[in-house]
């Protein structure tokens, strides 16, 4: 294999733009809204730093804003009981569909270029999908078996 030709190299910048950009909207979306929330907490201290400067007297709400920590997310409740199981049965269901969408696109996508070739891969990414599948089914059989053991809600 000739790895100085100019499809390889072609081949290989597309493959690392590609994943250069997945990184950098995985990290904007995950540091976007703390560094937008540093600029804002940044402006009031300018702003009260202006105000002491100028002998004025800073407004009460800009030094609640700067004293006040930043609320913490509220903690969320454990995910047991039923209510859990309905939960993770909806997402691990959806996810084994999900992949197996995937199987049968690439299968047919492939298929077009070697039928055995789409056959593989459309069959091994669709049965990878019936592993979360499955396990959803199962959270859903639980879901069932407790909700029958339950009063009614009023």
């Amino acid at each position: 294999m000739d790895y100085m030709n100019g499809a390889f190299l072609a081949g290989t910048l597309q493959s690392l733009m590609f994943w250069a950009f997945v990184l950098v909207l995985v990290l904007g979306l995950a540091l976007g809204p703390r560094y937008i929330r540093s600029r804002e907490r940044q402006r009031l201290y300018d702003l009260m730093r202006v105000a002491y400067d100028k002998g004025q007297p800073v407004p009460p709400e800009v030094i609640a804003q700067l004293s006040a920590e930043p609320a913490p997310d509220e903690p969320r409740r454990p995910s047991v009981g039923a209510d859990a199981d309905l939960r993770r049965a909806v997402v691990l269901i959806a996810v084994g569909l999900g992949l197996a969408g995937l199987g049968l696109g690439l299968g047919w996508g492939i298929g077009m270029a070697s039928q055995i070739g789409g056959a593989i891969t459309g069959g091994v990414i669709a049965g990878c999908g019936a592993i979360p599948g499955f396990i959803g089914v199962a959270y859903l059989l639980l879901w069932l078996v407790e909700r029958r053991g339950q009063p009614p809600r009023p």
